[in-house]
């Protein structure tokens, strides 16, 4: 028998455990409006790293906008932050100014 040296093409699995250097393998932070009743929203937070205190950042977060919020623990998406108020932008902007997520992590979602 004769070695010969043949490389069989692999195909491409899309729903294989994508690596972390992957171009879509970005952990991003949801920032979303939801509306309440009336004029009333509320702006939640979610998908920030588990490293950090979501209570120090609600804590900043609140004094900086002049609201009120808490955190929520959720079954299947974990820890999230909750505002009163449409809070989008502001929270975005903190998130970066703080140096917490970079600004192309940020999906702002909402009307």
């Amino acid at each position: 028998m004769v070695d010969q040296d043949v490389q069989i093409p692999t195909t491409f699995d899309p729903f294989a455990a994508i690596d972390s250097d992957a171009p879509g393998a970005k952990e991003y932070v949801h920032i979303r409006v939801q509306q309440r009743n009336g004029k009333k929203c509320l702006t939640t937070v979610q998908g920030l790293k588990k490293e950090f205190s979501y209570e120090k950042i609600l804590k900043d977060l609140k004094k900086e906008f002049c609201c009120n919020g808490n955190v929520v623990q959720d079954k299947e998406l974990g820890k999230i932050i909750q505002l009163q108020g449409d809070q989008r932008k502001n929270v975005s902007q903190f998130l970066v100014q703080a140096g917490l997520v970079k600004k192309d992590h940020i999906k702002i979602h909402g009307f």
